[in-house]
């Protein structure tokens, strides 16, 4: 009882765990890897239009088991993103579309104008 109205005004506590696990992996990772890392969830937080917390967790739980994987096999941080990071990050925050607010927009213009069309 007292755990959901907690949850009520301060969000899922599931979702704020794993946000913790995400970023205690994160700085168990080497240096390099960590420090990309850094970069991509910077990049993400300013490009990344998610509105679903848990999407958005989700989505930095994968990169990390990603990071991670590389970072055992010896992965060079280049052979993870390529020569052009950005296109890596646009093309991994494609694939969390379905969070993503302008979607929620998209939609409803769509609706919006195709009311208007049956009005008209």
């Amino acid at each position: 009882m007292t755990a959901k109205w907690i949850e009520l005004v301060t969000g899922p506590l599931e979702e704020k765990r794993r946000w913790r696990r995400f970023k205690q992996r994160k700085e168990q990772l080497p240096a390099g890897y960590r420090r990309a890392m850094d970069g991509l969830e910077r990049y993400f937080m300013y490009a990344a239009p998610i509105a679903k917390g848990d999407v958005y967790v989700q989505m930095l739980e994968d990169l990390v088991d990603l990071v991670e994987r590389a970072a055992v096999d010896g992965t060079p941080v280049r052979s993870i993103v390529g020569e052009d990071p950005v296109e890596f990050a646009e093309a991994f925050i494609a694939n969390y579309a379905d969070g993503q607010w302008i979607d929620k927009e998209r939609r409803r213009l769509v609706e919006t104008i195709d009311r208007s069309a049956e009005e008209v």
